[in-house]
């Protein structure tokens, strides 16, 4: 946990925020709880986001995964997803989430996949379908985020490891 990782973003899309000053993959590989549960993001694009998540660590009293940590695998990779439809002009905030648990899992991975239900100009839905090793379905849950135009102080509350050195990060700049 805490390494950098190599998420697969379509060039474009690095481009695109590469220029406003925001670094898109190591945005999504450090400093945020996602990242102290080992969620793991292999590739993201606004019609799929994949990513993993140990069970070690995340798990209720009984040793089962918790259904906290799914939903946080849920609501990151659905928030990608919705982001990355909103696109640079705009910030994805999660407003409904929702998560059916069918079964404990009580070691190795899970596997989230989350697809679009719904992609407007203001809100994005996404199914989130979470599996274990063996393919058998772990969670099924929807996240809705709005999304709102990006404020003149959203850039500076970015994390450091998603900025571009030397990018302005203020209004005024």
């Amino acid at each position: 946990m805490g390494e950098q990782q190599h998420v697969k973003f379509p060039q474009e899309v690095i481009d695109e925020y590469a220029s406003l000053g925001v670094d898109l993959p190591a945005l999504f590989s450090a400093g945020h709880l996602g990242n102290r549960m080992g969620v793991q993001i292999l590739e993201a694009s606004a019609e799929r986001v994949v990513g993993t998540m140990p069970v070690e660590g995340n798990t209720q009293p009984y040793g089962l995964l918790h259904g906290g940590a799914s939903a946080v695998l849920a609501e990151t990779l659905g928030s990608i997803g919705s982001m990355l439809h909103g696109g640079v002009s705009r910030i994805a905030v999660g407003v409904d989430l929702n998560c059916t648990h069918h079964r404990g899992v009580r070691s190795g991975l899970v596997t989230g996949v989350a697809t679009p239900v719904h992609r407007g100009r203001s809100t994005a839905t996404y199914e989130i379908v979470i599996t274990d090793e063996q393919d058998k379905r772990v969670c099924s849950a929807r996240l809705t985020c709005m999304l709102r135009e990006i404020g003149a102080g959203d850039a500076a509350n970015l994390p450091e490891a998603g900025r571009v050195e030397g990018a302005a990060t203020d209004a005024g700049a």
